[in-house]
């Protein structure tokens, strides 16, 4: 994505919260004439030994499912809180609309999760990240009615290779930071997130 030094991520570290706590993301593919495809999904963000690994699983019926396992090149995209800005921020005239956000894009090689007993798992990672209370509900389910869900869906692992933190909280403009503090604690829940990073990264 378009990413002005000013804007990138401060740190690994709120990278990676911002897609634990944004974790509904979006996953682009390109298919074999080279057209994106997306589909919005859940996913299971890990960081083990300094691995990113994004988890997720789709539909079989998907065909994103096909690109997926001809390697096609896949993105899968974050986006934390966001909002519009008024240019009543500044203190002069010559100023204009924009908005503020907060996005993690991701990349990297992704690998299908095909034992039964992975998929599971991944299953109940999403459980106890969603509703912990469900996984003994899902555990007593009858193995059959199991082995039918899981395959229904096609499970992936996506290795990230790059990340690009994008916080535009208009760090190059300081001359309207007091007035957008006061705005966002008055807005929205997504102003008040914006006001809350602004805060953070000491904006």
């Amino acid at each position: 994505m378009y990413l002005p030094k000013h804007f990138e991520s401060p740190d690994r570290a709120l990278t990676l919260e911002v897609m634990r706590e944004h974790s509904f993301a979006t996953l682009t593919s390109a298919d074999a004439d080279g057209v994106p495809f997306a589909t919005h999904l859940p996913v299971v963000v890990s960081d083990t030994e300094g691995t990113v690994a994004l988890h997720f699983h789709l539909a079989r019926a998907n065909p994103q499912v096909a690109m997926l396992r001809d390697g096609r090149a896949s993105m899968m995209a974050f986006l934390g809180p966001h909002a519009y800005l008024s240019p009543k921020v500044y203190p002069d005239l010559k100023r204009v609309p924009t908005w503020n956000y907060i996005a993690v894009h991701a990349y990297g090689p992704v690998e299908e999760i095909t034992e039964a007993h992975r998929k599971d798992a991944l299953l109940k990672s999403l459980i106890a990240l969603h509703e912990p209370h469900y996984a003994q509900q899902w555990m007593n389910l009858d193995e059959k009615f199991q082995e039918t869900m899981l395959g229904a869906i096609a499970a992936f692992r996506m290795t990230v290779a790059r990340l690009e933190g994008k916080f535009k909280l208009n760090q190059h403009r300081k001359e309207a930071h007091a007035m957008m503090k006061v705005g966002y604690a008055a807005g929205t829940p997504d102003e008040q997130a914006l006001g809350h990073w602004m805060e953070r990264l000491g904006l």
